[in-house]
């Protein structure tokens, strides 16, 4: 069983797709646009080059994502909430590697450093407007920095 979140984007999928995936270490193994679809499906032609499902596999992990015509999802434009994209790693230096990363023309909410739980945590909203929070998962024998 898998459980995959699933992010929707407003004509950027391909190139967050193709971003994330450079930066996770994955491959895109699906990106079927528009315009590939049946001849009588209800989308406007401006659309066709927009991605109506696109799949990124990270190791045993997975993100699924597709464009979505305004006319079907009138909130697109609004800044995405109630959800992160989460990531987590025992390797803070890679955990701090992903973090800025994503954050490059994105925007911070919190920036990477140690936390109460964590070697390493930071949240952020990456440049496509989807949230992010970074975690790395600390060793049995990890205790926070006293201060």
């Amino acid at each position: 069983m898998k459980i995959v979140t699933s992010l929707s984007f407003k004509g950027e999928c391909r190139q967050a797709f193709d971003f994330y995936a450079q930066v996770l270490g994955g491959k895109v193994t699906a990106a079927y646009p528009f315009g590939d679809g049946p001849p009588d499906m209800p989308i406007d032609a401006q659309y066709k080059d927009w991605l109506m499902h696109c799949w990124l596999e990270v190791g045993d992990q997975a993100l699924m994502g597709a464009d979505i015509p305004p006319e079907f999802a009138p909130n697109i434009d609004k800044p995405k909430n109630g959800f992160d994209v989460t990531y987590h790693t025992e390797d803070a230096a890679q955990a701090k590697r992903i973090y800025d990363a994503l954050i490059e023309g994105g925007t911070p909410q919190m920036p990477f450093g140690e936390t109460f739980w964590s070697p390493g945590y930071g949240n952020l909203i990456d440049k496509f407007g989807i949230p992010w929070m970074v975690n790395t998962i600390p060793g049995a024998d990890w205790q926070p920095k006293q201060g």
